[in-house]
């Protein structure tokens, strides 16, 4: 009985994030629908999503963040952000990390949600992983963005790894980027958004999502062939923040 009524809490919560992803689309559709007209006008619909459905939809959900930043992300300029990948709730922590405008690389089928899709492949470069002309038109639209003043973030695992695995591989794509447009990688680790909501439907609740903000990486003197070893180091420094809070079962 006692599982019983946990499920029904679990489907309750469930239901109510998703109230609260589409509640301020639809409070904030004219503004969000003007501002993704323009590329030039993507800096107001970055803050409307930072402020006014990010925000709402975590503290919402119970959801305070505790951000700890060994080093800080410096207005007006580029990056590239990369973190762990476990929850829907990355997306939303990920805007309240950073204040600078960010442009997320993603898979198209997200595109394919209601409301929320619609926006989505307006705003994000989106890439079919299967598809190799996708891949490379990803460089291109990433450069044009870059240019125009503003960062890229990608989950570099490439989607959310099985339950048991604590961090995936990661692909290449985020650190080719970052090498082949010269722009410092910011690594951040997750730890609660899995706890809190993860992929597995009867499970999550509130409480405090913690986020860590690494040094950085600089690219500046580096070439393509150094991809691999950043890969790994960037993963590795991510890698043992969670192994201090490695949950019993997991691999790594």
């Amino acid at each position: 009985m006692l599982t019983f009524f946990k499920n029904i809490g679990h489907l309750l919560y469930r239901i109510w994030f998703y109230i609260l992803v589409a509640l301020p689309i639809i409070l904030f559709f004219p503004f969000l629908f003007l501002f993704c007209i323009k590329e030039k006008w993507y800096p107001y619909f970055f803050w409307l999503a930072r402020n006014l459905w990010a925000r709402p939809i975590l503290l919402g959900m119970g959801c305070p963040q505790q951000v700890k930043r060994e080093q800080k992300i410096e207005k007006n300029k580029s990056y590239m952000l990369v973190a762990n990948h476990t929850s829907m709730l990355d997306i939303m922590l990920m805007l309240r990390v950073s204040r600078n405008p960010f442009v997320f690389v993603g898979k198209k089928e997200l595109s394919k949600i209601p409301i929320f899709g619609f926006f989505y492949k307006r705003v994000c470069i989106m890439v079919d992983r299967s598809d190799t002309k996708s891949r490379t038109g990803v460089y291109m639209r990433a450069q044009r963005r870059l240019k125009q003043g503003l960062s890229i973030c990608i989950f570099p695992e490439g989607g959310v790894p099985e339950e048991d695995v604590i961090l995936d591989a990661f692909k290449d794509g985020a650190f080719k980027m970052a090498i082949a447009h010269k722009i410092p990688i910011v690594p951040m680790t997750f730890l609660d958004c899995k706890k809190r909501f993860s992929f597995t439907f009867f499970s999550g609740g509130p409480g405090l999502l913690r986020a860590k903000v690494h040094p950085f990486f600089e690219t500046k003197e580096l070439d393509e062939s150094h991809k691999a070893s950043l890969r790994e180091d960037v993963r590795n420094v991510i890698l043992k923040e969670l192994q201090r809070k490695k949950p019993t079962g997991i691999k790594y």
